[in-house]
């Protein structure tokens, strides 16, 4: 019987370098309430956002994902040519194939890099850390550029008072690449498909197919409305705040430290509220340096996290070298939590 070479790759993975891309439209939440029955001070309260950005008709998938990445790299200290995979989890694409990662992988200049899509919600970001971290332990890449990006404005409901003042747009990258010493906890993840009417699309892609206009959703004026995200709000909050409490505490429990220990939280950026109530229950310490990019940057979904890490970073509110947990949640329903050391 023919013997397999084992693999031989790093003996642990770090994130090397953060870059991020935010639409040039800053969108208030004034705007917002030109078509829901609402306050600017209900939408501070329940979720803490203040603006978000929206992306302009140049301002695809692929270009704020090519501008996030040309920064991640830049900060990395390699060449695109270094990149082995690239690995974009995203929900906004709407070209069922070829995947973005291709053409993102191109423009940059990588050297045929190995590239494909994920679909895993505002978990993205965590799924596609955990893919590139296994890809530079296990040798099949050297570095591995991991983007989330977001046009969830294409996907949001003016008229739903639950969800429209919640999206806004952007692209979030890191490159992960060989370290050594462990620098990339171990992931807890996980799904729970029962859950997942409590978000969801609209309606789906095919119902635009079969010609029955009396199966689509309408607007206020009569016309078709396009797919859409919705939620059942008040679940997926009591989910948020008591179930990805215990992973958070679970991935601080698997990554051997507690939460003394830690220097930076980045939850996924849903809502203000789910955030500090996180804070609570895991008992951060008062050193603890919080994300709370959400106030103006909305709830992007996949991108979230890294587009956090880079402001906390640019900032100087988080530094090189610090230990931070790492978590996002969302459509499925589902869920990814580790622990880094920060670029």
């Amino acid at each position: 019987m023919a013997k397999i070479k084992p693999s031989k790759g790093a003996p642990y993975a770090r994130i090397l370098g953060v870059g991020g891309y935010r639409p040039t439209r800053v969108v208030p939440n004034e705007v917002i309430l030109e078509k829901i029955d609402s306050s600017d001070e209900w939408i501070r309260s329940r979720s803490g956002i203040e603006t978000r950005h929206w992306a302009g008709p140049e301002e695809t998938v692929a270009a704020m994902a090519i501008e996030a990445s040309g920064k991640a790299i830049a900060d990395a200290g390699i060449d695109a040519e270094q990149i082995g995979a690239v690995v974009v989890s995203t929900v906004s694409h709407f070209s069922q194939t070829p995947a973005v990662a291709t053409e993102i992988a191109d423009k940059l200049g990588t050297d045929k890099a190995a590239a494909f899509d994920i679909s895993a919600g505002c978990a993205g970001f965590g799924y596609g850390l955990t893919l590139a971290k296994g890809m530079v332990v296990e040798g099949s890449a050297e570095h591995v550029l991991v983007i989330g990006v977001e046009r969830l404005s294409d996907l949001t409901d003016l008229e739903d008072r639950a969800t429209a003042f919640l999206f806004g747009d952007g692209a979030g990258a890191v490159v992960v690449g060989p370290s050594n010493e462990p620098a990339i906890g171990p992931t807890v993840w996980g799904s729970e498909g029962d859950k997942s009417e409590t978000i969801k699309q609209t309606v789906s892609w095919d119902r635009f197919a079969i010609g029955d206009v009396s199966q689509l959703p309408v607007d206020s004026q009569g016309n078709i409305k396009f797919p859409a995200i919705t939620q059942e709000g008040q679940a997926v909050f009591r989910w948020a705040v008591f179930e990805m409490a215990k992973v958070a505490q679970q991935a601080l429990d698997a990554a051997g430290i507690t939460a003394d220990d830690l220097d930076v939280f980045i939850p996924h950026q849903a809502n203000v509220r789910i955030i500090d109530s996180m804070v609570k229950t895991l008992k951060l310490p008062e050193h603890v340096t919080v994300a709370r990019d959400i106030r103006t940057t909305g709830n992007t979904s996949a991108a979230s996290i890294p587009l956090a890490m880079e402001r906390l970073l640019a900032t100087g509110e988080a530094k090189s070298g610090d230990t931070a947990l790492v978590i996002g949640f969302g459509a499925g329903l589902v869920y990814a939590a580790t622990v880094v050391t920060l670029p």
